[in-house]
């Protein structure tokens, strides 16, 4: 009679083991075990008083106003017959931080959206006048 417990409380033991080792693999293979794990250590950071929301993270006004016009510099002395690659990257370069200087003064702008040409030189003006009506003097 005891060897049968002994053999029955195996087999259950074997099948309770394996329910549970194919319920950790379902979690595992479906994303959910990773999104549990992220849940407890967002849980103890937030007990902790660690999860605060992330700062937003901008580079100095001063400094991207000096780039601005350093770059305004070398895109202006581009002697002429230098490769249009040259011209191009001077001005890719320039659109960035001009881009990035509307972000930090709430400018809004379409030079992301437009393809080189007349219309993106246009929005440029006008986006170069934004910035000087908020203090930001480019040229």
């Amino acid at each position: 009679m005891t060897e049968a417990l002994l053999h029955l409380l195996a087999i259950t033991a074997m099948l309770v083991g394996s329910f549970a080792l194919m319920g950790v693999a379902f979690r595992l293979f479906s994303g959910q075990l990773q999104m549990d794990l992220r849940a407890r250590r967002t849980a103890r950071r937030r007990a902790r008083g660690l999860d605060r929301p992330p700062e937003a993270v901008h580079r100095p006004v001063e400094q991207v106003a000096a780039d601005l016009r350093r770059l305004a510099r070398q895109l202006d002395r581009v002697p002429a017959g230098s490769p249009a690659v040259r011209r191009r990257g001077f001005q890719a370069a320039y659109d960035d931080v001009l881009t990035e200087a509307a972000g930090q003064f709430a400018v809004p702008h379409a030079l992301a959206g437009l393809r080189p040409g007349p219309a993106r030189d246009v929005e440029r003006l006008r986006v170069e006048a934004a910035l000087a009506d908020v203090g930001l003097v480019v040229r």
